[in-house]
């Protein structure tokens, strides 16, 4: 099987091991002859980033970067990178390399010339109508994980650095207009960063699916998407550079981001305030609490997830997939409670409250009081 091809929904995708090559190519057909390469600092010293800017360089285009970029971004670290971008008179964004990443350069490329400030674009209503669409900078997505699913996505997350809240900020026009997915970039990736990036695709497949709101396409492929997390995550794990599995991530993680269009759930609810206020990583708190809704949320998942299992291959109903998931977190070294995480109990009824503004509270299959969501931290715990 070839693992090469050229994808138009939800924006083009260019796929295939080998593609980063196309670089150069597609920021020219975007109208981009300066453009900025947005990374973190890790990604920033490592050789997969010199070879895209190689790629840019070679075609008179400069290799410029930003690399300021938190593990849960801030207005404080996109201001930081408007700098730059205005400074540089750049033209256009690459978002290059994890979530943070590329919801940081989306972001930048938003926020160039607004008339509002970014808390103004919450996902909120019609919000988005505030901005001024005709001054976002293009933007050309290369994840270097398979998690967030970002690269297709219309929104991106950033963390108020006064309140600790992650605030999902949308645009149309922040797909980027371009995606370059090249599985070979994901194969330096840490252990512990493979496998919490493949639990938050799963994670947002899992909760996508689960969600009670009327969406077929994006059931579909959530479905499809947790059959191919859950048969190669573990795959990639123990065999980092397996270009097969590598490609089968990676098209998972696109897959979650464009099925939970559908609706996250408690999952992320939980997930998101945990991070903002202890900067866990956001795929790994995802996979701590996963079993704990999947519990919760029982009564009303039970003969689906008992659907989607027949469907992966899963003896068992509801109870094989839960074995499932506490198999796959035991592979993958996954703390085994909030508590491991670091979280505080002093903090639960914060977090409780925090949980509850969330936007992924609409998609969960049950109802997320003030009682059960601290009920349910408590059972995390």
């Amino acid at each position: 099987m070839s693992f090469s091809a050229n994808w138009s929904y939800p924006t083009a995708i260019k796929f295939g091991v080998g593609r980063i090559s196309e670089l150069a190519q597609h920021c020219q057909a975007a109208g981009m002859m300066r453009p900025l390469l947005v990374t973190d600092k890790a990604l920033a010293a490592l050789p997969i980033t010199a070879q895209a800017l190689d790629v840019l360089d070679a075609a008179g285009l400069g290799r410029a970067v930003f690399s300021d970029v938190d593990p849960n971004p801030t207005e404080a670290n996109m201001t930081a990178g408007l700098d730059v971008y205005r400074a540089g008179g750049h033209d256009g964004v690459v978002a290059f390399g994890g979530g943070s990443a590329l919801d940081l350069g989306k972001m930048i490329a938003l926020m160039v010339d607004q008339p509002v400030g970014v808390w103004d674009l919450e996902d909120i209503g019609d919000w988005w109508t505030r901005a001024n669409a005709d001054t976002i900078a293009p933007i050309i997505a290369v994840p270097t994980t398979a998690g967030t699913g970002s690269e297709v996505g219309r929104a991106g997350v950033l963390t108020d650095s006064a309140t600790h809240r992650k605030k999902i900020i949308f645009h149309p026009k922040l797909m980027p207009v371009v995606t370059i997915c090249d599985p070979a970039l994901t194969v330096g990736m840490p252990a512990f960063i493979t496998a919490g990036t493949g639990m938050d695709a799963l994670a947002h497949c899992l909760e996508a699916y689960c969600s009670p709101h009327y969406h077929p396409m994006s059931q579909g492929i959530a479905l499809e998407g947790m059959r191919l997390v859950l048969e190669n995550l573990p795959r990639v794990y123990a065999t980092p550079d397996d270009l097969e599995g590598r490609a089968n991530m990676m098209s998972a993680a696109a897959m979650g981001a464009v099925a939970f269009q559908k609706g996250l759930g408690a999952i992320h609810a939980l997930s998101h305030p945990i991070g903002a206020v202890y900067n866990t990583h956001h795929g790994t708190t995802n996979a701590v609490v996963m079993p704990m809704v999947l519990d919760f949320n029982r009564p009303a998942i039970e003969d689906r997830i008992a659907r989607a299992s027949a469907y992966i291959g899963i003896d068992g109903g509801f109870d094989g997939f839960r074995a499932r998931i506490m198999d796959l977190r035991a592979a993958l070294s996954i703390p085994e409670n909030l508590s491991a995480l670091g979280v505080e109990r002093a903090r639960l009824d914060e977090l409780t409250q925090m949980a509850l503004l969330d936007p992924s509270c609409g998609g969960n299959p049950i109802e997320l009081t003030q009682a059960n969501t601290r009920a349910l931290f408590d059972d995390c715990m």
